[in-house]
């Protein structure tokens, strides 16, 4: 990949975190390397991060780099050779009721409820299950790229809301939640689903779904979207698992 000498990304600095605990991996410590100033990065420049491996949380853009450990790999679905299968496909029918509704950034109410319902059912005790509408508004409505809320609607009722990024080459998954009481309908799985026929409707290569660790249960059914590549020794590879 060659870059023109002038883009704002070679005017960007990089620089480490302090260690912190990892969210993902017990007992282990993680760092990650971020980009900055935020105000240099926007869609273009943060195409072309995401395809080296970024991430952005609000307006922060980074990727782990940690001392001892390189468990996270960023992941992406090539979706024109996406072919759901069975399990996915059941998905599709269950939620074939529910509304989809892209909306800019901007607050709702209905959304922050079913954040906190969100958080305090899956992630009790992490720190997110405690954000006001500030922190709600920080995490997820500030954005520098071109960012829309995927809103999906039952009966008139929002059941999950999806933070999409369209960059150059695909469309990126940043942040899904949604009614932790209507866990048989598989609602992740159906994001991530739309996600890639959206990507396919507007011509979009890539669904870009954020980071990958093997030995993480919570993140086992990124594995489900087969091709799955991933950025390994600094290239997009086809990814092979060891357990089929």
């Amino acid at each position: 990949m060659s870059y023109a000498k002038d883009l704002p990304i070679f005017r960007l600095q990089f620089y480490l975190t302090a260690s912190y605990p990892c969210s993902y991996l017990p007992g282990r410590q993680s760092r990650s390397q971020v980009a900055a100033p935020d105000s240099l990065i926007d869609s273009s420049v943060y195409s072309e991060l995401v395809r080296l491996g970024f991430r952005r949380s609000g307006q922060h853009v980074y990727r782990p780099r940690c001392d001892a450990c390189r468990a996270c790999v960023s992941v992406r679905v090539p979706v024109a050779e996406f072919e759901p299968n069975r399990a996915q496909r059941r998905c599709q029918n269950r939620n074939a009721d529910l509304t989809l509704r892209l909306r800019p950034l901007v607050f709702d109410e209905a959304h922050y409820r079913l954040y906190q319902r969100y958080q305090a059912a899956r992630h009790a005790g992490g720190g997110m299950d405690q954000d006001d509408r500030e922190q709600f508004r920080g995490f997820l409505l500030q954005s520098r790229v071109d960012s829309v809320l995927a809103e999906f609607s039952l009966e008139g009722g929002v059941v999950m809301v999806a933070l999409v990024d369209k960059l150059i080459d695909g469309l990126s998954a940043v942040y899904t939640f949604f009614d932790p009481n209507l866990e048989k309908r598989g609602l992740g799985t159906f994001g991530v689903l739309t996600q890639i026929r959206l990507a396919q409707e507007i011509g979009l290569p890539f669904v870009y779904l954020g980071y990958w660790i093997e030995a993480c249960n919570k993140m086992a059914y990124k594995r489900n979207f087969r091709p799955l590549e991933g950025v390994c020794d600094g290239r997009w590879q086809r990814l092979e698992y060891r357990n089929g």
